[in-house]
């Protein structure tokens, strides 16, 4: 009688480098929570109100407005506030975060705080150049909101980080 062929086992199959894996699919409430979603829209809508109108006035018949950017740096540096939260998000997302004795919750508070106070200033005391825009344009407090979002988002952060 012959003796039958030894069973082989398949050869281990090497991981294709090349080949691409599928992302793992991550839990609604892990990353998407409502502070993660809140971070990426009030930095959006923190970053668009810089070219929406801060102050508004006119003459006979035309009314027109100052958008945030032409206020001087402050204006400025809301939009680049609100780009560095959305840097923050991306950079999240990607993969990279960033060190453990920098918490993403503080670094997104203290942008919202610097964002507020920047703003508030433009609330409060308009520039001598717009001496004739008395009116508080909507933008303003649109920016006023986003950037009270972005310390409400950061402070939602802290809590699920928990």
């Amino acid at each position: 009688m012959q003796t039958p062929d030894p069973y082989l086992p398949p050869a281990d199959v090497e991981d294709d480098w090349l080949e691409p894996t599928p992302r793992p699919i991550r839990p609604l409430g892990s990353v998407w929570g409502w502070g993660g979603t809140l971070t990426w829209v009030s930095g959006l809508v923190l970053a668009i109100s810089a070219f929406t109108g801060w102050y508004s006035g006119g003459g006979q018949g035309v009314t027109t407005a100052v958008i945030g950017w032409h206020t001087g740096t402050l204006g400025k540096l809301v939009f680049f506030i609100g780009l560095a939260v959305l840097a923050i998000v991306a950079l999240r997302e990607a993969g990279i975060e960033l060190p453990a004795t920098v918490p993403e919750s503080l670094v997104v508070i203290a942008l919202g705080s610097l964002s507020t106070i920047f703003v508030l200033i433009r609330l409060i005391s308009i520039p001598d150049e717009f001496f004739g825009w008395r009116g508080r344009g909507i933008g303003i407090f649109i920016s006023l909101i986003a950037s009270l979002l972005v310390i409400a988002a950061g402070l939602l952060r802290a809590g699920e980080e928990l």
